[in-house]
């Protein structure tokens, strides 16, 4: 029997909408944890990692299709290029939504476990562990994609609006400003 691999573990990424501290209900639907992964085009092995994921995943759903995939199938593998021509973030990226109703496991690059949610947010860089797997509920027939694990490797810029301190404080020179204060306050 065909071996029909439904996993991949990601090269690097940076995380996106990274909602895996506390479970979300979308539109009162059940609560799930979910991320956004945005994969670099230059990345082909994980993207080729996906795109097979996903045929694997229409032929292990076949039963939930009615033995015949849909031509318009929904399948989770997104240009950012094209569907967020307008955001930076995901210029020259491909995308991907994971999500969960389990809590994702999260380790740091040396692997231990990550329990403060500062350490991990949207906009870090790591890898991911996902899988794919064929939907069909109220008529909408797809492939989606589940979320399983997350490894941080390196910090990032914080997206979603936050800046970092460092740089909301960069044009600031405490010895300067400490004398001036002590000239005011003596």
């Amino acid at each position: 029997m065909e071996n029909l691999n439904t996993k991949v573990i990601t090269g690097k990424v940076r995380f996106s909408y990274a909602n895996v501290w506390e479970p979300k209900s979308i539109n009162g639907s059940n609560p799930k944890y979910s991320i956004s992964l945005l994969i670099p085009k230059s990345d082909t092995q994980t993207l080729n990692n996906i795109k097979q994921a996903i045929e694997n995943a229409k032929k292990i759903g076949l039963s939930v299709f009615n033995g015949k995939v849909p031509a318009n199938l929904k399948t989770p593998l997104r240009d950012g290029d094209i569907e967020k021509p307008d955001d930076d973030i995901y210029a020259g990226c491909y995308f991907v939504n994971a999500n969960s109703v389990n809590k994702p496991g999260m380790l740091d690059k040396y692997k231990n476990p990550i329990t403060n949610p500062e350490d991990f947010y949207s906009g870090c860089y790591g890898y991911a562990s996902i899988n794919f797997y064929a939907f069909n509920t109220n008529g909408n027939k797809g492939i989606a994609c589940g979320l399983n694990n997350l490894m941080k490797i390196e910090d990032g810029e914080p997206l979603g609006g936050r800046v970092s301190a460092e740089i909301d404080f960069e044009g600031i020179d405490v010895a300067t400003l400490n004398a001036e204060m002590d000239e005011i306050f003596g």
